[in-house]
Parts: structure tokens; C-alpha cells; sequence
């Protein structure tokens, strides 16, 4: 369960530095394509109206470079911390 929760948190902060990185690079021109990405998921949401409940289904999602690179760094640094945690 620990290792579970760790390697979560590890894959978010991957995915946020990325994400970040993304952002700050997108105006630097020789940096540029580590903005490059596209989004694919659900544009129009399913509605569902039951006239008493009416429920929204719908996910999208924004996928880059940077947020590649990163989320590899991450899992990459994830076994790096569990091997040296196990031999201790």
C-alpha cells in the first residue's frame, strides 16, 4: 500500500512539472516543442437527464511532450528510490 501511494505521488508530480515546464516553455522558440502535444477524450459531454437526476459524463485530456519526459523521469526516479529502499 505504501509503495502504492508513493508511486501515485511520484506520477503526479511528474505530470504537474510537465505540465509547468510546458507553460514556461511555450513563449521560448527553441523550446517550443516541448509545448508540442494534442488532447484527445470526450469534447461534447453525454448528458443524461432523468428529469430528477441529470448526470454529465465527459473527460479530456491534454497530453505534451514535456509532460512525457517528465512523468518517464518520474517512474524512472520511483524505481530508483524502491531499490535503494530495499536494500536497506
Amino acid at each position: 500500500m505504501k509503495n502504492t501511494l508513493l508511486f501515485f505521488l511520484f506520477l503526479c508530480s511528474g505530470i504537474v512539472i510537465g505540465s509547468l515546464v510546458s507553460e514556461l516553455t511555450d513563449s521560448v522558440s527553441w523550446l517550443k516543442w516541448l509545448s508540442f502535444g494534442m488532447s484527445f477524450g470526450i469534447t461534447t459531454p453525454f448528458i443524461l437527464d432523468l428529469s430528477v437526476l441529470k448526470i454529465t459524463l465527459g473527460a479530456s485530456f491534454w497530453l505534451n511532450m514535456s509532460t512525457i519526459i517528465f512523468t518517464a523521469i518520474a517512474i524512472f526516479l520511483y524505481y530508483r528510490t524502491i531499490r535503494g529502499r530495499k536494500r536497506r
